[in-house]
């Protein structure tokens, strides 16, 4: 039997197996874990199983499945039979879903409430062996509603604080992940804390970071101790006429301080799983330049400015166009080990 299990809590996780063989104090086993989220190959609409020889094809140690479209049920034995399928093939997976803020202008009643849907990814969790729950607020927009993003942060601290109990009896953690323009990494490090770090931790996206004009190197630091999953990805960014225009790349092809950010990233989560979640081919401005821009931001430029604007100081536009997204992953898995010698096989 071929397992894979998540040693360490709210660190994150400590990968050992036993086929391929990492003895706990090994080389390889110092080395971090690197996988990819199902988000990156969304267009091949591939369902748990595929996914899985997807992700040993690529010798990933993990497979990061974000959204229940991927299986095909939610039953615990089905949930428990691709467990097996990723604990035979040497593959952790994880789990997450989308918001579970009622109050977002992303949040939907496909699971039920916000509460019942939280209620059904720890499950799930649970059976397929994932140490975590990755969810979201919402998106950019829930910055321009009634009350701005903090009212949105209050209203998902309390359907967390009504499943605290649930979550510590079951193990699984839920990893708030700063999406899509919603919240800058100091905000969701604010709404863990007030939710509690002792079952609240973050799903860290380097990619989303830049869109709440963050250094990814920056956004790490603000949010590094608090990580227990990521959805990682490089990004190109530069000045451009009405302010400052990211394009997400593959890894290696934008101007992240990539080296920079993993040599902090092994220091402060050193027992998390690198997932990278590439999704390229479009360039998007934030249009700083503008007042309507700041409506968003009524307290003004958050904190790191500086540094984000430093960044586009050393990029240069890109041209968007199609992007092969299986040629995108396997590319960026292959950068990073290679280049930075992530991975552990």
């Amino acid at each position: 039997m071929h397992r894979r299990t998540f040693l360490k809590g709210v660190a994150g996780s400590s990968i050992i197996g036993s086929q391929g063989a990492w003895a706990e104090n090994s080389e390889t086993q110092s080395k971090l874990a690197l996988g990819y989220d199902n988000f990156a190959v969304r267009a091949m609409k591939w369902k748990a199983p595929q996914l899985i020889k997807y992700a040993a094809e690529l010798k990933c140690d993990t497979l990061f499945i974000t959204d229940f479209g991927p299986l095909e049920k939610m039953t615990d034995s089905y949930l428990k039979d691709i467990r097996r399928q990723g604990e035979d093939v040497g593959i952790q997976i994880l789990l997450g879903s989308w918001s579970i803020c009622p109050s977002s202008v992303k949040f939907r009643d496909t699971w039920g409430s916000a509460d019942e849907h939280l209620q059904l990814g720890i499950r799930a969790a649970a059976a397929l062996g994932s140490p975590a729950f990755r969810v979201v607020l919402g998106a950019g927009d829930d910055r321009k509603t009634e009350g701005g993003i903090e009212a949105r942060i209050a209203d998902t601290v309390k359907v967390l604080k009504r499943n605290r109990t649930r979550c510590l009896d079951s193990g699984i953690k839920i990893a708030m992940e700063n999406h899509a323009g919603d919240m800058h990494t100091l905000e969701l490090r604010g709404l863990i804390e007030e939710a509690g770090p002792d079952f609240v931790g973050a799903n860290f996206d380097s990619g989303n970071a830049v869109w709440t004009m963050e250094d990814p190197v920056q956004a790490l630091e603000n949010i590094g101790k608090y990580v227990i999953t990521t959805s990682l990805r490089d990004s190109a960014v530069w000045e451009s006429e009405n302010g400052v225009t990211v394009q997400w790349t593959a890894m290696g092809e934008g101007n992240t301080d990539l080296k920079t950010f993993f040599a902090r990233f092994a220091e402060l989560c050193p027992d998390v799983a690198v997932n990278i979640e590439t999704i390229s081919g479009f360039n998007r401005e934030l249009q700083v330049k503008k007042d309507d821009f700041w409506k968003a931001w009524p307290k003004g430029k958050p904190e790191g400015y500086d540094k984000f604007l430093a960044l586009a100081k050393s990029g240069s536009p890109r041209k968007a166009g199609p992007v092969d997204q299986k040629e995108d992953i396997s590319k960026s898995i292959a950068y990073c080990r290679k280049e930075l010698g992530l991975g552990r096989r």
